[in-house]
């Protein structure tokens, strides 16, 4: 609030993507919380340009995707996100990687993440957003 209040958008993204992790990475996370921070973290970055570090949330959401058993999109946005730097900072996205490669066979995963590397920022920031909203369709039906 205090980020959000003084109009620091900087500070606001980067809070809204440690939240984002703390909730996907924590047992009992709150999922819908996890996708409101994810996604206003993708939205400040983007608007503010901030490509390299955007893909922080977008690591988040992969992880979340995995977790809640949406493994393509998970794929395709791992394969957008990952970096040295994702890497280093997130180091449950490898495991996801790993996970993602024995559930839809090397071959998909690779094919999968291709496709998401080979998007456009915009591309990728509006496959995101429909993710988000979906995973938030299903988590609320299941509320």
């Amino acid at each position: 609030m205090i980020a959000q209040d003084s109009g620091n958008r900087f500070n606001e993204s980067h809070l809204a993507a440690n939240l984002a992790q703390v909730e996907v990475e924590v047992e009992g996370g709150d999922p819908l919380s996890a996708l409101d921070h994810i996604g206003l973290a993708i939205h400040r970055m983007h608007d503010s340009g901030n490509v390299v570090t955007m893909r922080s949330p977008l690591t988040n959401l992969a992880i979340f995707l995995d977790r809640v058993g949406h493994y393509k999109p998970a794929a395709a946005i791992a394969g957008f996100a990952f970096s040295p730097l994702t890497a280093a900072a997130f180091l449950n996205i490898n495991t996801t990687i790993e996970h993602l490669r024995h559930v839809l066979g090397d071959q998909t995963y690779e094919s999968l993440a291709r496709k998401g590397e080979m998007m456009t920022t915009a591309e990728m920031v509006t496959y995101a957003y429909d993710q988000i909203d979906h995973a938030r369709t299903e988590l609320n039906a299941v509320s």
